[in-house]
């Protein structure tokens, strides 16, 4: 399958199946389907393609003995339950599930098919699995921890800015992290001594309004929350951050490397490696309630001296980065 046509956007609950995808259900072959609450450009198109690698190195070659189909809910949530649903009525082998609100999505609308999933989140505090070691039923996967490394990440900010006392914590009030997440993001910045302004943005429409926001609140610097929406405008937000001389920080390496301060988050090559290593485990025969979730072993703190440079910051942090941008 060519790759322009793996990333085709598959929108809607009646969109309509590759013409790979239905001949390999005639020739028996397992269908894979993707749910993301993404759109299909940028990380979510490098983090596909790792788990593609990921299959590959156990056997699964798609278009050979595997096929792959793909619903993206474009940063819409409330149409991943008709996606999901789709899924469920192609009767595809397995959902990969990609976002917790993808994840939400997939177990609600089935208990039979297996569901591999990544999140952001503690998939236990938020009812995806029973618990890490003994998912239970039909699901299991792999999370990043976002959430709960979030004052982690509000700590190096500071650090990076020391002389910072309001800070602001962008997120989008639609994913079902960000009540957890802003609370934990509070407690932390008490404990910093910071005022901690919290700004919402749901579509890419908002972001310039945030940028304006922060402008008024006369904000030292911004923590961006970790969403599908904010991984698809990472380069973007990178460029507002730029723009208005506001030291950033955000846990996809895409938004360092266009010019954002720094990026701290674990690592989403191992997190979607896994995930597609777990997949073809289960394709074998083995059972999501036999797998634990996978937690990350491997966190990166990538800095961009550069533009530490522009803001007039010393940046004590080079000395444990595990990347510096210059």
């Amino acid at each position: 399958m060519r790759r322009r046509e793996f990333i085709t956007l598959l929108g809607g609950a009646a969109a309509a199946s590759w013409p790979l995808a239905a001949s390999a259900q005639t020739a028996g072959m397992p269908v894979i389907g993707i749910l993301n609450g993404a759109s299909a450009s940028g990380l979510w198109v490098r983090n596909v393609d790792t788990f593609r690698q990921g299959l590959s190195e156990a056997g699964y070659i798609e278009g050979r003995n595997v096929a792959i189909e793909a619903r993206w809910a474009e940063g819409k949530y409330d149409r991943l339950p008709l996606l999901a649903a789709d899924l469920v009525r192609r009767q595809v082998a397995l959902i990969a599930a990609f976002t917790t609100p993808a994840a939400i999505a997939a177990k609600s609308s089935t208990a039979t098919i297996p569901i591999v999933f990544t999140t952001i989140a503690d998939p236990v505090k938020i009812g995806l699995v029973a618990s890490l070691s003994r998912p239970g039923r039909n699901v299991t996967g792999v999370t990043l921890l976002s959430v709960e490394v979030g004052p982690k990440i509000l700590e190096l900010l500071h650090r990076a800015v020391p002389s910072a006392t309001v800070m602001a914590l962008l997120v989008n009030p639609t994913n079902p992290n960000t009540e957890t997440l802003t609370k934990n993001l509070q407690g932390a910045a008490r404990t910093l001594g910071l005022q901690l302004q919290v700004l919402n943005a749901s579509t890419e429409r908002d972001l310039d309004a945030v940028f304006a926001k922060l402008r008024e609140l006369r904000t030292q610097a911004l923590m961006i929350s970790q969403d599908p929406l904010f991984n698809s405008q990472s380069r973007r937000l990178a460029a507002l951050s730029l723009r208005d001389a506001v030291p950033a920080i955000y846990e996809d390496r895409q938004f360092a490397a266009a010019g954002g301060l720094m990026s701290y988050g674990a690592s989403q090559t191992d997190a979607y490696r896994q995930a597609g290593l777990y997949a073809a485990r289960i394709l074998k025969g083995e059972k999501p309630a036999d797998l634990p979730v996978m937690q990350p072993t491997k966190f990166e703190l990538i800095i961009n001296l550069k533009t530490a440079k522009a803001f007039g910051l010393s940046m004590p942090l080079v000395g444990i980065a595990d990347e510096v941008i210059e």
